[in-house]
């Protein structure tokens, strides 16, 4: 019975791919434009980019969210907290001088569900950046302030 089960689960499970992920982001997009391997579409007004790659089961949901040299360390060093303690599922990064606001993952395992988070957590740690620094009202505990006055060391870790 449990094998029955398994199997047929196995058919009905649909894998994500860059058709359906585009299916999902229509309806909640404001705008959207297709080229080749990326979707750019503006949810809540804030332009956001889909990057897949099919060959490396790879996918990113990202947006630009400030230059870097608008930023002091302060900002920064918030976000890097946010990274351990509320930004989620996404991160922030920098690339180009610039932060993004970031979600990486393989793109065939999300829910439409999954995916549709993804995107609302892509757009929420972009507009936090600066207040809350949040992908969603759920905060892991810990020490989420950073500490004033640190000495600044910086050692090499062996990897």
């Amino acid at each position: 019975m449990l094998i029955t089960t398994l199997s047929t689960f196995k058919l009905v499970a649909q894998e994500m791919t860059p058709n359906k992920l585009k299916q999902l982001i229509t309806p909640v997009a404001d705008t959207i434009k297709t080229n080749g391997n990326s979707i750019q579409f503006a949810y809540k007004e804030t332009m956001l980019i889909y990057v897949f790659d099919e060959n490396t089961n790879r996918m990113r949901i990202i947006t630009p969210v400030a230059k870097k040299e608008d930023l002091g360390q302060d900002e920064l060093l918030n976000a890097l907290v946010a990274n351990f303690h509320s930004a989620l599922d996404v991160k922030y990064a920098l690339s180009d001088e610039l932060i993004w606001s970031v979600f990486i993952h393989p793109l065939r395992e999300p829910s439409d569900h999954q995916v549709l988070y993804a995107i609302d957590q892509v757009y929420s740690a972009a507009v936090t950046l600066g207040t809350s620094y949040s992908s969603t009202n759920l905060v892991f505990p810990g020490n989420t302030k950073k500490k004033e006055n640190q000495k600044k060391t910086f050692r090499k870790t062996k990897i």
